[in-house]
């Protein structure tokens, strides 16, 4: 069905977090690879995973962390709540 990078827990909050990491931002940051088509995926393997814990009612958002490996300069960057539930 799909992986996710990270699973952790954030109080009472379940937390989803995808990471990308470019070497460049030729062709934009990090974060654009997370598009419409993967947030869908990521929904997909959220819900599995949330139903097969029987986690069905406990709080959860999807987080990203940006990477950016570039000669000069090395960047982090942490989007909480990047994007809702997509619904497959």
């Amino acid at each position: 069905m799909g992986e996710m990078d990270i699973i952790a827990k954030e109080k009472d909050t379940l937390v989803f977090i995808e990471v990308k990491t470019r070497t460049s931002t030729e062709f934009g940051p990090p974060q654009l690879a997370v598009n419409s088509a993967k947030q869908r995926q990521l929904s997909k393997v959220a819900l599995n995973y949330l139903k097969e814990k029987q986690f069905e009612d406990v709080k959860a958002r999807f987080d990203v962390v940006a990477i950016l490996l570039e000669q000069k300069r090395e960047e982090i960057e942490l989007i909480r709540d990047a994007f809702d539930l997509n619904w497959p």
